[in-house]
């Protein structure tokens, strides 16, 4: 049996503010860090099960993690089993992606889901915004 902690940490460092468009846009151009993106989309998965459902090789798996990471597309949690042995686990940290191209820089808007939403309230997102 296992339970996920709810707390996540984004091993980038970077918080909900300061997302770096180069960086996003690195990672959203990647094709290994896109499929982890897609299966990530309903679950969050450890980086041996990324790397058995996305048919990636260990190293490449935590390279592409730790980009996502770094681009606050992903978040690492806890899994916390009952025997003892805990995981981290990924899971994908947005909703939707903008891109714009203004004024010879880049923004990058990315709409987050609301943290724990009530079960029955309906569905809220926090937009979070950056420029080059």
């Amino acid at each position: 049996m296992s339970t996920t902690n709810s707390t996540t940490r984004n091993r980038g460092g970077q918080n909900d503010d300061a997302v770096d468009p180069q960086t996003v846009i690195a990672a959203l151009d990647d094709d290994d860090c896109r499929a982890i993106l897609e299966a990530t989309d309903e679950d969050s998965l450890t980086a041996t099960e990324l790397s058995e459902q996305c048919d990636i090789p260990m190293s490449t798996t935590y390279r592409k993690v730790e980009m996502l990471t770094e681009a606050d597309l992903v978040d690492e949690r806890v899994r916390i089993n009952t025997s003892g042995k805990h995981a981290t686990e990924y899971c994908k940290s947005f909703d939707n992606v903008l891109v714009s191209v203004a004024g010879g820089g880049i923004e990058i808007e990315m709409t987050k889901p609301a943290a724990d939403p009530e079960p029955g309230s309906g569905y809220a997102s926090t937009p979070v915004t950056a420029d080059d």
